[in-house]
């Protein structure tokens, strides 16, 4: 039986970021100007403004047109942009797929990284390179055609200007290292009309571009810990490398994502000391200086990953489109996401954390941790949104399934050791302050089950009957789980029950609707290692305890690999929905805003580990989700017909917050 209902997540701030696509003139190359004339760099905007809109190319027989990648759809498609107020239209990309990136028009092709196929074996990207004609070419409604090899994994393919010859950041054939800021991968270089023959040019390096038809540039981070561009020459007889690779940004500023177009400019993203902001610089291969380009027009903003246009004389990159811009100004609270499976329905959720109110008409989640209110209720269609507790510093709620207008949520720092005071806490609000004249709910208590001596309590999860809260606590030394009263809790002289013990992490407990198990995850089989979880099954009483195998079968290298965290049941108690690692990185997170882990996403399984399903495939952290009855959201489609409920501060994202620039 098809696992069905409807999945609520969390993507680490991919609705906030409102990018689109922008160009600005490229400033005539001086001896002298540094600093280009700000009056004449003529920005101008490629994209709508609907959805996300990032990592664009401009096509090379289109003038202004860009190619680029867009969420519109619900996962990222690929579109082209031509000048005037038609939308943009889709190009050839690989149908059913839910992730696409980087494409490049060619010659009347357009090559493009997906990720439709499944590689089955754990642990590697589904991540290749893919090339289709476009429409009205010759070879019309040819399907699309795997560029790279089988059992290879490619990332940010590189088109040569003639459209001869492709480069590649490949993992080549190895399975995915577990690297996820610095990848290991190698840049390699194969003809368009003999993909199978790849030469190897560079050894470690990712975002390779051509400058011409003989030269490759490409980022990684040197000896001395600055990111920085380096360069190789390529004979294009043999493709080998001729010559060696050699550096070409200085250390002292960060410089990667390179561009290149046939003049002596290349551009860089760059982050430098005292600068929070990424920016896009030009940079002169003979005077070996730089010229600030973005900073001069929108300083406070991050600039992203820089294209040149066929000629040269404009330069393209995708940024927040700001404030006042028109076209998508808000956050909603909830989006539409395309899912793998029909019969489950995905929705992203502007919060942490979300769970269902027991009849589904009602949606809990938390806020940021730190500045956003603890906890928040929405309507299940996404209209409204109340905030019940303006507290922040919430984390991880669950609805009362007896109890109307009780959740319960954990109260204190996340990710902390097992002393730290963290508490269960029982929130209490009047359900009948839902209404459309509110925003907050004015009477809601917030109340400790557990005392603070008691170290690290956290992830409560209630059972079906209402009466038991299953947590993780840290009251020994050792994260373990736990069971306690709801109602009376431990600060009102309840019981607190052992549910498990050892010197290792169990944690994030998920009770199944039925009541007959506890599903949680733990490093128990290796303890020393705080990087691995797997999913455990026990039953209320602690009896009954097993490992879930997923990733592969007890004592595979692959099984003591997984990385599982986030369980929960499906509605019927007969599936398990969780966060994984089994999928590898999709893209280089260099080239992005922050993702504390980009290679999390969603995965399905029976009870026994079978049956696995991939859900979400894309370059973002997804994670702490929720699954619900399929009549849950109804009504939220109706939110593409006008404007949608949410929130303003887009725009506001980190850095990858393992950038920096004290190296």
């Amino acid at each position: 039986m098809e696992p069905t209902g409807t999945i609520l997540f969390a993507s680490v701030g991919v609705t906030g970021f409102g990018f689109d696509v922008f160009s600005v003139a490229v400033p005539p190359t001086s001896e002298d100007a540094v600093v280009p004339d700000a009056k004449k760099l003529d920005e101008r905007r490629h994209t709508d403004g609907v959805s996300v809109n990032f990592n664009a190319q401009f096509a090379d027989d289109a003038g202004d047109a860009v190619a680029f990648v867009s969420e519109r759809t619900g996962a990222a498609s690929l579109f082209l942009s031509k000048p005037g107020p038609e939308r943009p239209e889709p190009l050839p990309a690989a149908e059913g797929s839910l992730f696409h990136d980087r494409p490049t028009v060619r010659g009347g092709r357009v090559y493009f990284v997906s990720a439709h196929e499944n590689p089955d074996q754990p642990f590697r990207s589904w991540a290749a390179v893919y090339t289709a004609r476009l429409l009205g070419g010759d070879g019309e409604g040819k399907a699309v055609e795997r560029v790279t090899p089988r059992g290879v994994v490619d990332m940010s393919p590189a088109v040569s200007a003639s459209g001869d010859l492709v480069a590649v950041a490949s993992y080549g054939d190895r399975p995915w290292a577990f690297d996820f800021r610095v990848l290991e991968t190698e840049v390699a270089v194969f003809r368009a009309a003999d993909p199978a023959r790849r030469v190897v040019v560079a050894g470690r390096g990712g975002w390779p571009v051509w400058h011409g038809e003989r030269t490759l540039f490409f980022h990684r981070v040197a000896d001395d810990g600055w990111w920085s561009v380096f360069r190789v020459d390529v004979s294009p007889e043999t493709l080998e490398p001729a010559g060696i690779e050699r550096r070409v940004t200085p250390p002292g500023v960060h410089c990667f994502t390179p561009a290149a177009a046939g003049c002596r400019w290349i551009a860089v993203a760059t982050r430098r000391k005292g600068r929070a902001q990424r920016h896009i610089e030009l940079f002169d291969l003979e005077t070996e200086r730089f010229s600030p380009l973005t900073e001069l027009l929108n300083p406070d903003i991050h600039h992203y990953n820089p294209f040149f246009s066929a000629s040269g004389t404009r330069l393209g990159y995708h940024r927040f489109r700001g404030v006042d811009a028109p076209g998508d100004t808000v956050i909603p609270y909830l989006q539409p996401v395309r899912s793998p499976v029909s019969s489950i329905r995905m929705l992203r959720v502007n919060g942490t954390f979300p769970s269902f109110s027991p009849d589904a008409s009602h949606i809990a989640v938390n806020g940021d941790f730190f500045a956003t209110p603890g906890i928040m209720v929405l309507r299940s269609d996404g209209t409204r949104r109340w905030t019940i507790s303006k507290e922040p510093g919430l984390f991880y709620t669950t609805w009362s399934p007896t109890e109307r207008g009780v959740v319960f949520t954990s109260a204190g720092p996340i990710f902390e050791t097992p002393k730290a005071t963290v508490r269960i806490a029982r929130v209490e609000f009047d359900p009948s302050e839902l209404t459309d004249d509110r925003k907050e709910v004015t009477a809601a208590t917030v109340r400790a089950l557990t005392r603070p001596e008691a170290g690290n309590d956290a992830f409560p999860a209630v059972s079906p009957c209402g009466q038991w809260l299953a947590f993780r606590s840290g009251r020994t030394g050792h994260k373990n789980l736990y069971v306690i009263d709801t109602a009376e809790g431990e600060e009102r002289g309840g019981a607190v029950r052992r549910l498990t013990e050892g010197e290792w992490i169990d944690t994030m407990p998920s009770w199944s609707p039925d009541g007959s198990l506890i599903a949680f995850s733990s490093n128990r089989h290796d303890p020393e290692n705080p990087a691995v979880f797997s999913i455990y099954l026990v039953r209320p009483d602690g009896s009954g305890l097993r490992r879930v195998y997923v990733a592969g079968p007890e004592g595979s290298a692959e099984a003591d690999k997984e990385r599982i965290n986030h369980v929960c049941f499906s509605p019927d108690s007969q599936w398990l929905l969780f966060t994984a690692n089994f999928g590898g990185v999709m893209a280089e997170p260099v080239s992005g805003p922050n993702q504390f882990q980009p290679y999390g996403d969603l995965y399905v399984c029976r009870l026994d580990g079978s049956g696995l399903r991939r859900l979400t495939c894309n370059a973002y952290e997804n994670g702490t989700p929720a699954w619900g009855p399929l009549s849950a959201g109804l009504g939220v489609e109706a939110l593409s017909l006008g404007a949608p409920a949410g929130e303003d501060p887009m725009g506001q994202f980190d850095e990858p917050l393992w950038l920096t620039c004290d190296v």
